[in-house]
């Protein structure tokens, strides 16, 4: 099945286009997932209910929490796009995780208190799943949550969290019973992230910014009521809410094509040095490589939307893709800085930076994209065997 367009996709594209013109609260100036400045926050929690109010998030929620009756996927991939290529701001923090944990496996109650506070920007969430000891190996976290009558109390420290100095509510893994297989003794819960021994410490990066944190949990207090989905049970959980992330296949390739056309206005500009780079023809044909396989990364993503829009999709796909992505972003920015020559050099917030320093900040995020999400080297492991069936690599 191919993933084609229709009069009406085109004009839902461009519904959506102006809306993101006309209500957009600014242009993200830096690429990857990044915190917004504390004085932005509430009103991205205003566009954050803007979009929902407009049917642009939440789409396949069930109808009595604002979701659409034919809930599509073709445009929620549309609006991913449009939101990416606009480099405006979407939905902050794991917001459409948790709503589809809470969807798949929440009570009753639980979807009718958080749903709507979601919806409205009134809460926002982070994920706690990360570990110093369990990062690609989610199921080796060891934080823990021992019961105590109708509480759950919990010790141990997460890490890479973004969105924590913000959130109001915490997407939280972990282990119930030290005992059981791996993956069969985690707990979900909602957390609330100003409860008493919650701690959050921000973590600069190369960056120069503090997007990710430190959250240490000490004695923290959880009511038994706020478990999402079984005791013992969380795995599953986690598995069911990644599905709310297909929108991140779209988003990525419509960056790598803005990035792209970005490239070659930098390779046409003449430089400190001499004349414009792309009279040289091996920058040419370092362009014509890299823009070879920019193409290839957005037709990969349109080939997995369209297996996602027919029910085909195979558990591996994301993977791919991701992958494919990390590496040709990577390559695409160090181009980005070698293109610039000496000026490469400089670094955002210099009043001589090219582009404001874009392509240097984005260079020293790249290696994020290649780890986040499951680091490159653990994909290509479990493409080689499931999607492949090569041989499993040996277990200690």
């Amino acid at each position: 099945m191919r993933l084609d367009t229709s009069a009406e996709l085109d004009a839902f594209r461009a519904e959506v286009r102006s809306f993101i013109r006309t209500h957009a609260p600014g242009r993200k100036t830096h690429t990857g997932v990044r915190v917004p400045a504390p004085a932005l926050v509430p009103e991205l929690r205003r566009w954050i209910a803007r979009l929902h109010d407009a049917g642009y998030l939440g789409r396949s929620w069930p109808t009595e929490y604002g979701g659409l009756a034919d809930p599509r996927p073709e445009p929620a991939f549309v609006v991913a796009e449009e939101l990416a290529r606009a480099r405006a701001w979407g939905q902050i923090g794991a917001g459409a995780l948790a709503a589809g944990a809470l969807l798949a496996h929440g009570t009753e109650q639980q979807k009718h208190h958080f749903l709507p506070r979601l919806r409205s920007g009134q809460d926002l969430w982070c994920q706690l799943f990360s570990e110093p000891e369990a990062g690609s190996d989610l199921a080796a976290l060891r934080t823990r949550a021992r019961r105590d009558g109708d509480h759950f109390v919990v010790d141990g420290q997460k890490v890479w969290t973004t969105n924590a100095q913000y959130a109001d509510v915490g997407y939280l893994l972990a282990r119930t019973d030290p005992g059981a297989p791996k993956t069969r003794g985690i707990t979900a819960f909602a957390l609330d992230m100003r409860a008493p021994g919650v701690e959050i410490r921000p973590l600069r990066e190369i960056t120069g910014t503090a997007d990710f944190n430190e959250v240490f949990l000490d004695g923290v207090r959880i009511p038994a009521d706020r478990v999402i989905g079984e005791v013992d049970g969380g795995w599953r959980v986690a598995g069911a809410s990644l599905a709310q992330e297909r929108g991140s296949v779209a988003a990525r390739s419509a960056e790598l094509l803005d990035d792209l056309s970005g490239l070659l206005a930098l390779a046409a500009r003449p430089g400190p040095e001499g004349p414009p780079p792309l009279g040289d023809a091996a920058v040419r044909d370092r362009l014509g490589r890299l823009a070879t396989r920019v193409y290839v990364a957005d037709l990969m993503s349109k080939a997995v939307q369209s297996r996602m829009a027919a029910g085909t999709d195979e558990p591996t796909d994301p993977a791919m893709v991701k992958v494919f992505f990390g590496d040709t972003n990577l390559d695409a920015v160090s181009l980005g800085v070698q293109l610039q020559g000496l000026d490469g050099l400089l670094a955002e917030g210099d009043d001589r930076a090219v582009d404001g320093g874009y392509w240097q900040d984005a260079l020293l995020y790249a290696r994020a994209y290649t780890i986040a999400g499951g680091a490159n080297e653990v994909l290509r492991t479990t493409i080689a065997e499931r999607a492949l069936g090569l041989p499993r690599e040996p277990r200690s």
